[in-house]
């Protein structure tokens, strides 16, 4: 190939600002090599998770489907405004690996540029698809519903926690405390938001951290039965949760919301300490009042070891709607 044409094949057919970019982020020095093998000299790329990887990672990637990672070509494919922005946004290898690769444990073995299929196979996989390498604070349990979208990607959705959690990080307080599960359960009587029916799904939001249930279609009554993590900072607040409607064609509408304290939770599980030591019993109690969503005093139990909360909640805000959720706490060492 001729230097002009190889200059050329850099080109995507965009205009010069998004060619720089995108050329300023090739020649960094961690994006010479491969992000999941380190192979030299990548020819291909992930756009929305925003590697560069070489061609034997590039059939793993391929196999992970394009709601997963979506594999363009650096020197052949178009690109769009879109791909690129997302490639810069992330950072390139340095900056992914830093949240990919967080946490590797000893069971995995990170493929080296001659390593086989198979062992590639099961590291690309683990590290994109499982996210068994992540902070459990950044794992995000439930897939945007839009595969094809960049900009609601699982991994745009995973950048935008990890730089939550950096600047709140940079700050020099202490991270974590503790997981909080939380099962949310089904949803009563929700308001009608469309003709009819709503399409509702479920936002928690604790500290910087937001997850999301799915979608249930038409259903003033659902039942998620769906767990989400997140991690509890140790100056930690109450959980907030919002409910929707989600809309294909306008902004999706609000279903109600409400407020968790967490303090009566994990004051009584951090005084119990081990919960596995004890027999089941009642621990700590929420008590309902005018004042919070409660419908009725919610206790705090070790139940087989694990120390949980149910809780029914009047949401606020709206019409008519409740909610039923299940708390669990577990310490870091869980």
């Amino acid at each position: 190939m001729s230097r002009a044409m190889s200059n050329k094949s850099l080109d995507f057919g965009k205009p010069a600002s998004g060619k720089k970019r995108l050329k300023d982020l090739l020649l960094q020095k961690d994006n010479r090599y491969c992000a999941d093998c380190g192979a030299p000299d990548p020819k291909w790329a992930s756009a929305n998770i925003g590697v560069f990887i070489c061609l034997k990672c590039c059939g793993v990637h391929r196999s992970l489907g394009t709601h997963i990672s979506k594999v363009l070509s650096v020197t052949l494919d178009e690109w769009s405004d879109d791909e690129i922005e997302s490639m810069v946004e992330v950072g390139g290898n340095s900056s992914a690996n830093a949240i990919y690769e967080a946490f590797v444990p000893g069971g995995y073995e990170k493929p080296g540029p001659d390593a086989s299929h198979e062992l590639r196979a099961k590291f690309i996989r683990a590290k994109y698809e499982l996210q068994e390498f992540l902070k459990p604070s950044l794992r995000i349990v439930s897939l945007p519903s839009e595969k094809g979208s960049l900009k609601s990607s699982f991994s745009r959705k995973l950048m935008d926690s990890f730089r939550s959690n950096s600047s709140h990080n940079s700050e020099g307080m202490v991270e974590f405390i503790g997981l909080l599960k939380v099962k949310v359960i089904k949803g009563t009587n929700l308001a009608v938001r469309d003709m009819m029916t709503s399409d509702p799904y479920v936002i928690l939001t604790l500290g910087q951290q937001t997850v999301q249930t799915t979608i249930i279609k038409s259903n003033l009554n659902p039942v998620w039965n769906e767990e989400l993590m997140l991690s509890v900072p140790q100056h930690f607040g109450p959980l907030k949760l919002r409910v929707f409607d989600h809309d294909t064609f306008s902004s999706d509408d609000i279903m109600g919301e409400a407020e968790v304290d967490l303090q009566p939770l994990i004051t009584s599980a951090i005084a119990f300490g081990d919960a596995g030591m004890f027999g089941n019993m009642q621990i700590g109690k929420w008590l309902k009042s005018h004042d919070n969503a409660l419908k009725d005093d919610s206790t705090v139990n070790i139940i087989d070891g694990k120390v949980k909360q149910a809780v029914s909640l009047k949401l606020q805000n709206v019409e008519c709607g409740e909610l039923d959720l299940e708390l669990e706490w577990m310490p870091l060492d869980q």
